[in-house]
């Protein structure tokens, strides 16, 4: 039960750190899609910690923000 709330949490606290960084580069959820090239929908439910996203996805998301994958990786897990 606690290695399930603690994934929640994890991907919650991804989600925000993928938000955070869209913000800072004043990206709407379409637009950021688009560079990402994934759905909109899909872009909103990661920032919510709503999706276990793949590492392709990651990997993606990442590189249409500038920033290693392991930066939010990190982010997240010190907010744990």
């Amino acid at each position: 039960m606690e290695r399930q709330i603690k994934t929640k949490k994890f991907r919650q606290e991804l989600g925000i750190a993928i938000r955070r960084r869209r913000h800072k580069l004043n990206l709407s959820q379409e637009n950021f899609a688009d560079m990402a090239e994934i759905h909109r929908t899909y872009v909103s439910k990661i920032e919510l910690g709503k999706v276990d996203m793949g590492i392709g996805v990651g990997y993606k998301i990442a590189m249409a923000l500038n920033l290693p994958l392991s930066r939010f990786i990190k982010e997240a897990e010190n907010n744990l």
